[in-house]
């Protein structure tokens, strides 16, 4: 496995990212627990989770089966950099109770503690904020996180879904501000499928020294090489890819994807986060298997080199939008 910093920073993070959000919905305790070995076996030390995740009734149910996999010793806690995210609403489905979701200090500080407690660490490597809060002042936001920096209980603080823009701003304001040093990831929906990062936020990111963590590298499945599966195995593409396969077009997109791949003797989920490895600023994607053999080929695409005529084919079929601000004007 290789490693590489986390944007400016001085910490050292695997180029795979174990993503947990399937973790108590679709993977139980113990296989979860499983997969998070098998993780540290192959090297990969970045791991990232989310209050909410759990969903429903079950929310904090992710981090509650990381801090039971973290109990167990033998390292685990020191050999991690933890990741985790604040903005959703804990409380039941529905409309939150006042001041308990989004980016408000007093928010930040109690979503703090309960993931501390649900994960059983005194710690957290990066802490994220997982959407912009739109009503709180990032004055307000760095001041509750410059506490929690010197309490300990946080040491870097990314982002999750911000515009470009947002980016700056934070940034921004953290500079006049001084004591801290600002957001230093950013995770972006970004794969073959979903380019349109490049254009503002992946150049924000870089220009401010941020790690980029794409989620969803496999866009829910499509680049996963559903054609194929459903010719060999008869299986029924569903959820976010089925639907994007009801256009004729995109369906003709993935079939050229997959038969390109299927000339070079490369498997597409494999190609889709080999590719993303290639990409400037890309720090590593977040893999989130429900199965060892799926975080096995995850592994394997980490070690896997594309030829230029394999990225040139795959340009063809995925154009990105072009360089900023050119994309859009002259």
């Amino acid at each position: 496995m290789e490693y590489t910093q986390l944007g400016r920073t001085g910490l050292k993070v695997s180029r795979l990212v174990l993503g947990t959000m399937n973790f108590g919905p679709q993977t139980d305790e113990a296989d979860s627990h499983a997969i998070m070995d098998a993780a540290l076996d192959a090297g990969i030390n970045f791991f990232d989770t989310a209050n909410v995740y759990g969903w429903g009734e079950n929310k904090g149910r992710t981090e509650s089966i990381i801090g039971t996999w973290f109990a167990k010793g033998e390292g685990r806690r020191d050999k991690v950099v933890l990741a985790t995210k604040v903005y959703g609403n804990m409380g039941a489905d529905g409309p939150a109770w006042p001041n308990h979701d989004k980016l408000s200090a007093v928010n930040i500080r109690r979503a703090v503690d309960a993931s501390l407690k649900r994960l059983r660490t005194d710690y957290i490597d990066v802490y994220q904020f997982h959407h912009i809060d739109r009503a709180t002042p990032f004055e307000e936001i760095w001041q509750a996180i410059d506490v929690l920096v010197q309490q300990g209980k946080i040491l870097y603080v990314g982002s999750s879904n911000f515009p470009g823009y947002k980016i700056a701003q934070a940034n921004e304001i953290a500079a006049r501000r001084g004591g801290t040093i600002g957001l230093v990831s950013e995770q972006c929906l970004y794969n073959l499928a979903e380019r349109r990062a490049e254009m503002e936020v992946i150049p924000a990111a870089r220009e401010y020294g941020l790690g980029v963590i794409p989620w969803s590298p496999l866009h829910g499945g499509l680049l996963g090489g559903v054609l194929k599966k459903e010719v060999e195995g008869g299986r029924r593409t569903s959820g976010r890819a089925a639907d994007a396969l009801a256009d004729p077009a995109t369906r003709a997109r993935i079939q050229s994807y997959e038969d390109l791949l299927d000339k070079h003797g490369v498997e597409p989920g494999e190609a889709a986060l080999a590719w993303l490895l290639t990409r400037p600023g890309v720090t590593g994607p977040i893999v989130g298997p429900r199965t060892a053999e799926q975080l096995a080929s995850a592994v394997r695409a980490s070690e896997l080199e594309l030829s230029e005529e394999l990225l040139t084919g795959l340009d063809e079929i995925f154009p990105g939008p072009g360089p900023s601000p050119e994309a859009f004007a002259w």
